[in-house]
């Protein structure tokens, strides 16, 4: 049976009607709104590909997604830590969460470069020069974030002042880990002054007692606004421990065991970044609760 239109109703229009004496907010003098707003015709012209293989856009695209997805994760992640500084743990934990979801999509951002055979990446790869991921300075702040702190990945960004200086700025500073932990000290967790007064400019190693203050802590209530927390960086942690699998199996996939762009080791080197845990006493202390 076919819907009629009551009688008084207007009809909806499929489209803006795009005649100004009609409707004059749809004619502007300059760019729209949305693009003063957005940027999209800055975004969507910043594809300069290198090779003639219809792939590389593909490959080129994902890579600019991936570092707005940093990008976003990095303001996540710095908000969460300057919340625990001022022991304001809800607002921690309401950027963490929201960087789960953040984390999920910037994972499902391999599918498009996750079954790369090797002769569809080597129709481009040379394209790649001398650039690798691991050049990336986003990413780099993302991974001082989580206490993987290396002062010698400051090194590819010497040639770039305003890089280097806020790499070097974040390299300094406590990472989301460090905030977390002198918040438990605070909340009367022995943590030890060893790792309170740690140099934060290299990376962070395991702890016995800051082992023990997470098992005291997931023993207790489950509702507890530690344990949120401690909840909350778990699933940080094992969204971050999948990207970097994922990284790897796209690799392997692509170009088996040869040596990465870049001068980086490829798949060994992917390897090595699997088999380490950010946050590494949330999972230890799981085996003592």
């Amino acid at each position: 049976m076919s819907h009629k239109a009551h009688p008084h109703e207007a009809a909806e229009p499929e489209t803006p009607h795009l005649d100004s004496t009609v409707d004059p907010h749809l004619d502007f003098a300059g760019t729209t709104p949305y693009e003063d707003y957005v940027k999209a015709d800055v975004l969507t012209h910043l594809q300069q590909t290198l090779s003639d293989d219809p792939g590389e856009m593909v490959f080129l695209v994902t890579t600019q997604v991936m570092e707005l997805w940093f990008t976003v994760i990095v303001h996540e992640w710095e908000t969460a830590a300057a919340a625990l500084r001022s022991d304001d743990v809800p607002t921690a934990v309401a950027a963490l969460k929201r960087s789960v979801r953040e984390l999920e999509a910037l994972n499902a951002s391999w599918t498009p470069l996750g079954q790369l055979t090797p002769a569809q990446f080597n129709a481009y790869r040379s394209a790649l020069g001398e650039g690798s991921g691991f050049q990336s300075a986003m990413y780099r702040r993302l991974e001082f974030l989580l206490g993987e702190k290396s002062a010698s990945m400051l090194v590819p960004h010497r040639g770039a002042p305003r890089v280097h200086a806020e790499l070097e700025k974040a390299l300094q500073e406590p990472s989301l880990y460090d905030e977390v932990l002198r918040l438990l000290a605070r909340r009367g967790h022995a943590i030890p002054d060893s790792v309170l007064r740690r140099d934060v400019s290299r990376r962070y190693e395991p702890c016995d007692e800051v082992e023990q203050a997470w098992a005291a802590i997931y023993a207790g209530d489950q509702n507890a606004e530690l344990t949120r927390l401690g909840e909350a960086l778990t699933d940080v942690a094992e969204l971050v421990w999948r990207w970097r699998n994922d990284h790897l199996v796209a690799t392997r996939r692509a170009m088996g065991a040869k040596a990465g762009t870049g001068g980086s080791a490829g798949v060994a080197w992917l390897e090595k970044r699997a088999r380490k845990n950010v946050f590494p006493e949330l999972w230890t202390a799981r085996s003592h609760v």
